[in-house]
């Protein structure tokens, strides 16, 4: 007589949880790789990000260097022609020379005012270009970041 040997329950319920440790176990695996790698992609965009900002800051910084040259020089020529502007109606022999030499100096006061404050316009409009330059880039890294993690 052949022996059958029947299958207990335990063994069934052992493969059971066997094969739940096992996928419990690799799928712990997998998402402690994806987030290991999130966590490396997250700090290599910081880093970028954190790059990208200095590099704006040391432009902003020339920049405004740059604009404070260029006050500077300007005051200091206006304050020259008014010097000599001022000799000039001082030394004035006429009442009419003295008009003159004023209308003289206030056009061309005017015209160097108007002169500077567009050339100040222009350099804070190439420096604030230049200075969000590197943050665009990164707003760019941004998306693609967040379309990576939306696919991922």
């Amino acid at each position: 007589m052949a022996t059958t040997k029947a299958k207990s329950p335990l063994n069934g319920a052992s493969e059971t949880i066997e094969s739940v440790v096992t996928a419990s176990s690799d799928a712990l695996k997998q998402g402690l790789d994806k987030a290991v790698k999130s966590y490396d992609n997250v700090a290599s965009f910081n880093k970028a990000t954190l790059e990208a900002l200095m590099q704006s800051a040391s432009v902003t910084t020339k920049g405004i260097e740059a604009l404070n040259a260029e006050t500077l020089a300007f005051s200091k020529q206006s304050l020259e022609d008014a010097v000599a502007a001022t000799k000039a109606a001082l030394t004035s022999r006429s009442i009419q020379e003295l008009v003159e030499v004023n209308s003289d100096f206030a056009k061309s006061a005017f015209d160097s005012y108007i002169g500077q404050f567009t050339k100040m316009g222009d350099m804070i409009v190439t420096l604030a270009k230049s200075a969000a330059e590197p943050l665009n880039g990164r707003t760019a890294a941004l998306v693609d970041v967040i379309q990576s993690a939306r696919v991922a």
